[in-house]
């Protein structure tokens, strides 16, 4: 971080709330230059005349109250065409610490960008003017950005802990959303659209100039780009409610995220994005794992059932889709050889921990020696129910999973036990 946390501290005593600022969002008093806070929280508005004065008084009082170290709050006006900038200039005579900027361009993400851009402040967060997030959840956001623990931290309306107040669309959205994000852009952060989130100083220098969206999406880019980069991203679960008044146009939001999460996922696999730079300056270094030495056996049976899963819904995909020109012990013979060769590759890197190109060709004859088994299992199943009549292609599969259950079971012990066992 640019400032220690002695710095930190000291400037805590010297000042708890930043300076007034002028019509133009720029600190002045007339007193001479005066320390930057260690916290800037920014409100975006837009169009908020009325609920902007009660939001405002109610953040600062919170923070003059609960904060431990200096603060600003700016409302970042953006392309309002109501009083709301005359609202927000008077807050910030009335208040200390509060500045007003003004942008004459609507956009969530491009108010954001801009003033923290241009912050002093060791640590910028946000939250939205409606104040739906309990303020409760500021002070265990910001700490481990304070400390240098962590790079960024959001608050969460998904994660166990959290406590929620919604309609069930707007919650079906927003899980579906996050799941969507986990299949295409494969997220590990719970919820990336909670308007309530922080971010060290030097950290956006960094990223915010690789984030191009202007609106919504603004925060899931920003969050994609903070992982790849390799930095740590804090949740805190947050109790929320809904603001019923909301004026966020669902669809148009909704199309303008998948618009993004296409542009990020291209940007992602031509590598136009410089992450590696920033994951160089900023991302924090791998755990040492000792040689040789393969995950626990909790670890292997969770990471060995994902592995099994997606292996059964490719092996059933593909004997679908070849049933009807090989029949259907032709169609289970290819469709479980292409998926054994793939399951035993990825349970020889990800499960057992096996890496190099040692022995990778014995690992395969002996992924294929248990893919035999399973075979016999399979065709075994597909034989007896043919026996017994002229089965549907719906017994088929029943057939097929049940004796796939049993056979997972068999193979996973010979894997463990004879194909990836390696000598200590």
């Amino acid at each position: 971080m640019d400032t220690t946390v002695d710095e930190l501290s000291g400037r805590a005593l010297r000042d708890r709330a930043g300076p007034r600022t002028d019509r133009n969002g720029l600190p002045g008093n007339g007193s001479g230059p005066l320390p930057a806070p260690v916290l800037d929280v920014v409100v975006p508005v837009h169009n908020e005349e009325v609920d902007l004065p009660g939001s405002v008084r109610r953040l600062h009082a919170y923070l003059t109250s609960s904060l431990p170290f200096s603060f600003r709050i700016t409302v970042a006006d953006n392309a309002s065409d109501d009083t709301t900038f005359d609202v927000a200039e008077g807050l910030a005579h009335e208040l200390a610490g509060v500045r007003v900027v003004h942008l004459p361009l609507k956009g969530r993400g491009r108010a954001l960008h801009d003033v923290w851009s241009r912050s002093d402040a060791a640590v910028l967060a946000y939250m939205d003017v409606d104040l739906s997030t309990d303020l409760s959840a500021l002070l265990p956001l910001v700490a481990p950005l304070v400390t240098g623990h962590s790079d960024v931290a959001i608050g969460t309306r998904l994660a166990r802990g959290s406590r929620v107040v919604r309609g069930a669309k707007r919650e079906v959205i927003s899980r579906g959303y996050n799941l969507l994000l986990r299949g295409t852009l494969a997220v590990r952060f719970s919820d990336a659209q909670c308007g309530f989130k922080a971010i060290r100083r030097d950290v956006a220098r960094h990223l915010l100039p690789l984030v191009q969206d202007t609106g919504w999406f603004f925060d899931t880019e920003l969050l994609v780009l903070a992982q790849r980069a390799g930095l740590r991203i804090h949740e805190v679960p947050v109790d929320w409610v809904d603001d019923p008044d909301s004026r966020v146009d669902v669809l148009a939001t909704a199309l303008a995220d998948l618009r993004g999460v296409a542009r990020v996922g291209r940007a992602l696999a031509t590598g136009r994005l410089p992450l590696q730079t920033v994951r160089s300056q900023l991302g924090r270094a791998p755990l040492p794992t000792p040689h040789g030495v393969p995950p626990t056996l909790t670890r292997q049976l969770v990471r060995f059932a994902a592995v099994g899963v997606l292996s059964t819904a490719a092996y059933l995909a593909l004997f679908l889709m070849l049933r009807t020109g090989l029949g259907s012990q032709g169609a289970n013979l290819l469709a479980l050889l292409v998926t054994a060769v793939a399951n035993t590759a990825a349970n020889r890197r990800l499960t057992f921990g096996v890496v190099g190109r040692e022995r990778r060709a014995r690992d395969q004859a002996g992924g294929l020696t248990v893919f035999v088994l399973g075979l016999a299992l399979t065709s075994g199943s597909l034989a007896l129910v043919h026996a017994l009549g002229r089965p549907s292609r719906g017994v088929e599969l029943v057939a097929l999973v049940l004796a796939n259950l049993a056979a997972t079971l068999l193979r996973f012990l010979l894997l463990r036990h004879w194909v990836f066992r390696r000598p200590r």
